[in-house]
């Protein structure tokens, strides 16, 4: 069990990634307000990708395949650290992970929320077991970069949408 609060606030920002305020997560992501985010990737040593599947219970993009972590930040100065925390409570091990780039995205989901986030991506490499916490995770797996490209392109809906966001563009920069 994570030990996030009942109700959980995000950090409102500008397009600059100034903090503007606090608010609610559930009702940012209804009214679609831009707010900070962090997205983790892990790489094993052959360079695949650690992947989760969701919990179904999740009240948006339950059971879609996603990057090994994500998360909203709580305090403005240590994203990085969070983003670690967070790695840990969902995936059960911690490594050290660095800064790759940060992007702005804004999607409508199937359910009727928004995603609208500057989303900081922090890679790290990881070979071991991943002793993953079943309140946020139903499975994970590893994956090449190439079969996942493959898998994206057939069924795209089976992967979060920020995901898939994130993937296209680190697959233009490669």
């Amino acid at each position: 069990m994570t030990n996030t609060p009942a109700s959980p606030t995000v950090l409102l920002v500008n397009e600059q990634d100034n903090v503007l305020g606090t608010a609610e997560k559930l009702s940012v992501h209804e009214s679609g307000d831009l707010h900070r985010a962090f997205s983790v990737l892990v790489f094993n040593e052959q360079g695949d990708y650690l992947l989760q599947q969701r919990a179904f219970e999740k009240y948006h993009s339950g059971g879609l395949w996603s990057n090994s972590c994500c998360g909203h930040p709580s305090q403005p100065d240590n994203t990085a650290a969070q983003a670690n925390q967070r790695l840990y409570e969902e995936m059960g091990f911690r490594t050290d992970l660095q800064p790759l780039f940060s992007f702005q995205y804004h999607a409508q989901l199937p359910n009727g929320l928004t995603e609208h986030e500057l989303d900081h991506v922090f890679t790290g490499q990881y070979e071991g077991p991943v002793p993953f916490n079943p309140d946020e995770v139903y499975a994970v797996r590893w994956v090449t970069p190439d079969a996942l490209a493959r898998e994206i392109e057939a069924a795209p809906e089976t992967f979060s949408v920020w995901f898939r966001m994130l993937f296209e563009r680190l697959q233009k920069s490669a």
